[in-house]
């Protein structure tokens, strides 16, 4: 396993307090480490492959992945002795059907290849390594990653003017 390689950075600082002016004792920022190999998205974007909308962007769809069932469909225990007053399990919930609703309009958006590599990166956390052996099929990867990433924060109205 390899070692994480830790970076700091900026990020916002969850105890400053709006109520008292921003100084050195109530910052608005600190400075926090981050594993730069967490995922291909934070490697990518710690690189300076990725700008800070595709990034929303691929943290959004990892959200919504995560939301629909990351953790796989649970089954129906038959063999369970139901106990009475007991409410049974819904067996799908209503923010997991609103995450598939979200998921099926970027895959109309994407197209199947294209939500394809998406949801391997974005949403199974492979790096564009694990799938593609040559380094001219990752630097395609890497383009059209991106185009789909710029695509999905123009849906979701992330993108900066450009």
């Amino acid at each position: 396993m390899p070692t994480p390689k830790l970076r700091p950075t900026l990020i916002e600082n969850p105890y400053f307090s709006r109520a008292h002016p921003a100084g050195a004792t109530n910052p608005r920022d600190v400075v926090a480490m981050m594993n730069v190999r967490e995922s291909a998205i934070t490697t990518m974007a710690a690189r300076g492959v990725l700008d800070a909308a595709q990034v929303a962007a691929a943290t959004r769809f990892r959200a919504l992945w995560e939301m629909m069932g990351g953790k796989g469909a649970g089954a129906i225990d038959y063999g369970k002795e139901q106990v009475d007053g007991g409410k049974a399990r819904d067996p799908i919930t209503e923010r997991e059907v609103n995450a598939g609703k979200e998921l099926a309009r970027c895959r109309a958006l994407l197209g199947a290849r294209m939500y394809g590599l998406v949801s391997s990166v974005c949403g199974e956390g492979f790096a564009l390594t694990e799938i593609f052996a040559g380094k001219r099929e990752r630097l395609t990867a890497a383009d059209m990653l991106r185009m789909g990433l710029d695509d999905l924060a123009e849906l979701w109205r992330l993108a900066t003017r450009r």
